[in-house]
């Protein structure tokens, strides 16, 4: 993916030891390995393909025996037994077309699969950086108790000199309280997210996952363009469907031909000894042609009009589904926008929040020191914090998403 990231430490989920952050590819491409449902669709793509060898064939050859139990008398003898061979035949280019059918239902397969795989993708991305808001935010929270303990001894020292109150304390220390409390819930939360993830992968449960720890949103806008669309395999599918049905008419009109077969039957005929005529005991050998002609051809007709019906069907379902992807690209761009919007505008509440709280700890120095500013600045500053955070999320986020419409 062409997102701008910045590494700046890392952590790992399940276990204490350091190593470098796995790239989200890296993750991408372990989860198209070992993931089962993915798996299942590249199968029945084989299957699919196998299945072409399956029509390139012919009927069974039919073998007959016959004894005579009662053996008929003819003039050059009696015949004793009768053996038979039977070969049906499809009319000329019919095998063909069965073949050229069933490629075009193992392009279908294989569209399924590159579908499953690329939302695969998506899912694999999405939660990776849902994991990643989830940390971010454990950092942040972790940055403002460290915060308020600087500010609890000034307040201790403030409370020495009569120029702070117990209550001032008490106050940072129930913020305090508050925050461990949320750091609490974010741990729990990530642990949900780290056991999703794992599953999606498809790994044991003790593997550790690796996070960049810090991600920037570019200021430079990407163009996506809605002719980019076309290329979705979500609508690709629809053309292989309708080439598909395609190739089952033409099939049809194959298979409503006639049919033809060859065969050979021989009769053994034992010799005369009342008589001895011309071809005494000869053996009779009989070549033998059949055609079978559908004279009712009903059937074949009604799977015409089928087949008409299923591409206007399936030409109507792909401009619906063309609509829908056009207005889910269109919700992800905005989004997108929004995001990095939304980022700027917390990047200067963070500037504005940090200078505000270095003007209180000048203010020490004076001591006029406002712990209840102390306070509220700290509590804005977390706040802008955590919306950048989510705005970070969404915007690589709604990042996958118009990747995987756009076909990038």
């Amino acid at each position: 993916m062409k997102n701008k990231i910045i590494i700046a430490s890392i952590i790992l989920l399940g276990t204490t030891v350091v190593a470098p952050a796995q790239d989200l590819s890296a993750y991408i491409a372990q989860a198209e390995a070992q993931n089962p449902a993915l798996q299942a669709y590249a199968l029945r793509y084989d299957l699919a393909q196998e299945q072409v060898n399956e029509v390139n064939s012919l009927p069974d050859t039919e073998f007959g025996v016959g004894y005579f139990v009662e053996t008929p008398e003819t003039r050059v003898g009696a015949q004793r037994a009768r053996f038979s061979v039977k070969q049906m035949l499809p009319w000329f280019g019919t095998i063909a077309k069965r073949q050229e059918y069933q490629n075009a239902l193992a392009d279908n397969e294989y569209l399924e699969y590159v579908i499953a795989k690329r939302k695969l993708s998506l899912e694999v991305a999405q939660s990776y950086y849902q994991l990643y808001g989830i940390h971010a935010e454990e950092q942040v929270v972790q940055q403002n108790l460290d915060l308020l303990d600087r500010f609890k001894e000034l307040a201790l020292n403030a409370v020495e000199v009569a120029e702070a109150s117990v209550v001032d304390v008490l106050k940072l220390e129930m913020r305090q309280n508050e925050l461990n409390a949320q750091l609490a819930i974010l741990d729990e939360r990530k642990r949900a997210a780290a056991v999703q993830f794992k599953n999606i992968l498809n790994v044991a449960q003790e593997t550790p996952i690796q996070l960049v720890d810090s991600l920037t949103i570019p200021q430079l806008e990407t163009s996506d363009s809605i002719d980019a669309l076309e290329t979705n395999p979500e609508l690709l599918k629809y053309d292989a469907r309708y080439k598909s049905i395609s190739q089952a008419e033409l099939l049809n009109q194959q298979e409503s031909a006639p049919k033809w077969g060859v065969g050979l039957d021989y009769i053994p005929v034992s010799e005369r000894t009342d008589l001895f005529p011309a071809d005494n005991g000869k053996d009779i050998v009989m070549p033998m042609v059949s055609v079978s002609v559908p004279i009712f051809n009903s059937k074949y007709k009604s799977v015409t009009r089928q087949n008409e019906l299923l591409q206007q069907r399936i030409t109507a379902e792909k401009e619906q589904r063309l609509k829908y992807l056009e207005n889910l690209l269109a919700e992800a761009k905005q989004y997108r926008n929004a995001a990095r919007i939304n980022f700027n505008a917390q990047q200067q509440n963070i500037a504005q929040a940090q200078d505000a709280e270095a003007i209180l700890l000048k203010s020490y120095e004076t001591g006029t020191i406002d712990f209840d500013d102390v306070l509220d600045i700290q509590e804005l500053q977390l706040s802008f914090q955590r919306k950048q955070i989510q705005a970070v999320q969404d915007f690589y986020e709604q990042t996958a998403l118009i990747n995987y419409l756009t076909n990038n």
